[in-house]
């Protein structure tokens, strides 16, 4: 298909029931438009071009299991409804070309892709990385122009680093492999691109939620093997709304913070002649805490502790999602956030005492969720440090928590998600 035969099937309602699917339907006229726009920006630079395609890739909101996945923890994560959308076509050649609207063009000749020829925590070090991992595993990653453009908010801790990194192994898939790859397999490929390339140590949970779709319940226990686990769990028939807040921070610049979490836990794992936490008892931490405190660091010891309670939360939240219960939903969610704020202490960075926009909307949740007809729950969301805030709202009261914290944050701070069941996607097919 050519990029004019694709904006004919857009305006033709071909894709009006996906659009639907992914951005509800009350979105379909918008999700068209931006559709449409973003084949003309790839036309205006890349020209008309046979064979191209259109992609999407979520973004994801972690639901539980803050900062385990690296330790070969458990997680739930839920990929949203902003996302990552792509119009690509394969090129002569062996260069990448990929211009991400109102970022510069990246373009990548794929003779030499050692990890060395490219900087650090840079896009351009992930589409190498990414085509270098699919090289080594045996597929094809050939030269193509890509237009992309996000509503995943950079540094948010929606994951829009994942979501680009997934979607350059999206576009692979689908242009140069059949689209035979599967999505956690590609996801995989994202986790050693960030890690090898982009210099940023890092789980597999961000990666794989946005590659895989809807509510998934993933045990890294096995990283290589991750057993995922689809969990069927509708919030709005159970009267809430998952709301994301930005507090104005940004992840820019913290990968520092990031990757102190993992050392530390990994010190403390090293205490008991292990690389990572998993299989650790909170006992055996406890019993052993005053030869960890001298070699790690009392922080350390905190963090790991975090570490066995949120992944034992992980299964109790699972339960209460595979029954359909609320009020322990919430009660998880709840824990895990006062866990990740006192153990864990991913809230702001001790470097900056002075910037606490998180640590401020969890005092504006809190208090507008108070007064909420129906019990409300709020905690960190995601990495952490800056970002974003995750919060659960009886839906007859969303409309009132989202005017108390926009008020404070700032108008559109606080932000209603959707889950969507679909990942990573090839949208024309």
């Amino acid at each position: 298909m050519n990029t004019t035969q694709l904006t004919e099937k857009i305006a033709s309602g071909a894709l009006d029931g996906l659009f639907e699917t992914l951005y509800g339907k009350g979105n379909i006229a918008q999700a068209r438009a931006r559709y449409t726009n973003a084949i003309a920006s790839f036309t205006y630079l890349y020209g008309k071009r046979e064979g191209a395609m259109l992609f999407s890739v979520a973004g994801r909101s972690e639901i539980s299991g803050n900062h385990t996945d690296h330790n070969y923890g458990k997680v739930i994560a839920a990929s949203v409804d902003c996302d990552i959308i792509a119009v690509a076509a394969p090129s002569e050649g062996n260069v990448v070309r990929i211009k991400s609207e109102k970022y510069k063009e990246d373009r990548i000749g794929l003779h030499n892709l050692s990890p060395d020829q490219f900087p650090r925590f840079k896009s351009i070090s992930l589409v190498a990385g990414m085509c270098r991992a699919m090289r080594d595993s045996g597929y094809k990653a050939e030269g193509f122009d890509a237009y992309t453009t996000s509503n995943v908010l950079k540094g948010s801790g929606l994951s829009s680093s994942a979501a680009f990194e997934v979607m350059v192994g999206n576009i692979l898939n689908h242009l140069y492999n059949g689209g035979k790859i599967e999505n956690t397999e590609i996801a995989k490929f994202a986790q050693w691109s960030e890690i090898h390339y982009f210099g940023k140590p890092c789980g597999l949970m961000d990666q794989m939620a946005c590659a895989v779709g809807g509510f998934v319940k993933i045990d890294f226990a096995d990283p290589q093997k991750p057993i995922i686990e689809k969990k069927i769990f509708d919030l709005d028939t159970l009267g809430y709304n998952l709301c994301i807040i930005n507090t104005g921070g940004n992840h820019s610049d913290l990968n520092d913070d990031y990757a102190a979490i993992p050392s530390e836990m990994k010190a403390v794992a090293a205490c008991f002649g292990k690389n990572v936490l998993r299989g650790i008892t909170m006992d055996e931490l406890l019993d052993n805490a005053e030869e960890i405190r001298k070699k790690t660091g009392d922080r350390a010891l905190l963090r790991a502790l975090h570490f066995v309670a949120e992944n034992d939360r992980v299964d109790a939240i699972g339960t209460a999602m595979d029954e359909k219960d609320i009020d322990s939903f919430l009660s998880g969610i709840e824990a895990s956030g006062n866990s990740s704020f006192k153990w864990l202490q991913n809230v702001f960075p001790t470097q900056h005492p002075d910037e606490q926009g998180v640590s401020l909307t969890l005092a504006v949740a809190e208090r507008s969720l108070a007064k909420a007809p129906r019990k409300g729950v709020c905690r960190v969301h995601g990495g952490g440090f800056a970002g974003t805030v995750q919060a659960f709202v009886p839906c007859e009261y969303v409309d009132t928590f989202r005017a108390d914290i926009d008020r404070v944050m700032g108008d559109g701070a606080c932000m209603i998600m959707r889950v969507r069941p679909y990942g990573a996607i090839r949208v024309d097919e």
